[in-house]
């Protein structure tokens, strides 16, 4: 039986203090107990800064792993779903790697219509956007991401990619954005050739926060994550710890050719009615970098 995300509670095991990390939280909440829709969207509300901030949200078993046959989806409880939801509605754009948008048959971002409301108040797009990181823009432009959404994607190509496909994808509805090339770079998101020059993720946020978009939520997948960290592009993380034990061959959060450590500094720790629990956790450096 499907039970319904909203009726499911969650309960605040740890709430760091405002101001612990340098970070205003965006409002207050309970420091423990039982937590009100209000106090959740506040727990994860985008701090103010001037500039972007990119917030990354995984869901992953209790050994680590993000899918149960290939799919993310076994993964999730109704509070999982919850926060999913919330974390999209607060988000002015969400970033997704290709290979994620195919494996879990991405559409356009669904927002109720109180929450659209909202966002229109206060002067901020209905809908978030989703973005497609696509470095050779190999993602078939009949896929249900272009067609199945209320507002146009965005497709993030590098320059090096075939503009036939780019022409496929921009006749498809997607607004393309260029990404700058890493100089001196190898291997290519998206299968193209290893002798072919990477995209400067991290000039992703920066890029979307110019259009507009300085909220920031990537889903993955794991390519994406481990490209995103080794670039000291990401500023937050959200974690679902599912209870759950997958075993088996399954991937990791990030991968990559080589570790990257980024040490985090945790905001807040919530467990809901099912037994998940809920983490977010800011990287901890000089917020005044960018």
């Amino acid at each position: 039986m499907h039970r319904d995300s909203n009726a499911t509670q969650f309960t605040a095991l740890d709430v760091r203090a405002d101001g612990a990390d340098g970070l205003p939280r965006g409002g207050a909440a309970p420091a423990a107990g039982r937590i009100s829709a209000d106090g959740l969207a506040a727990l994860y509300a985008y701090p103010e800064t001037t500039g972007p901030w990119l917030r990354m949200n995984f869901i992953t078993s209790v050994d680590g792993a993000v899918a149960v046959d290939g799919r993310s989806g076994r993964l999730g409880g109704p509070g999982d779903r919850r926060v999913f939801g919330l974390l999209r509605s607060l988000a002015d754009v969400i970033v997704v790697g290709a290979g994620t948008v195919r494996t879990e048959n991405y559409g356009g971002a669904r927002i109720p219509a109180a929450i659209r409301r909202q966002r229109a108040a206060a002067g901020r797009p209905e809908t978030p956007r989703i973005a497609v990181v696509s470095a050779s823009a190999r993602i078939d432009a009949g896929h249900r991401v272009f067609h199945d959404t209320a507002v146009p994607p965005l497709v993030l190509v590098s320059a090096s990619a075939d503009p036939a496909r780019v022409r496929a994808l921009s006749g498809a509805g997607a607004e393309v954005v260029v990404l700058p090339e890493r100089p001196g770079s190898s291997g290519m998101a998206g299968g193209a050739s290893s002798a072919a020059p990477r995209p400067d993720v991290a000039r992703i946020a920066p890029l979307l926060a110019g259009r507009g978009l300085p909220r920031v939520l990537c889903e993955g997948g794991p390519n994406l994550a481990g490209q995103l960290l080794a670039a000291g592009a990401v500023d937050e993380l959200c974690l679902t710890l599912a209870p759950m034990l997958v075993g088996g061959n399954a991937p990791r959060m990030a991968v990559g050719p080589a570790a990257t450590p980024a040490s985090l500094s945790r905001r807040h720790l919530l467990a809901d009615d099912d037994g998940a629990l809920f983490t977010r956790w800011t990287v901890a450096r000089d917020r005044g970098e960018r």
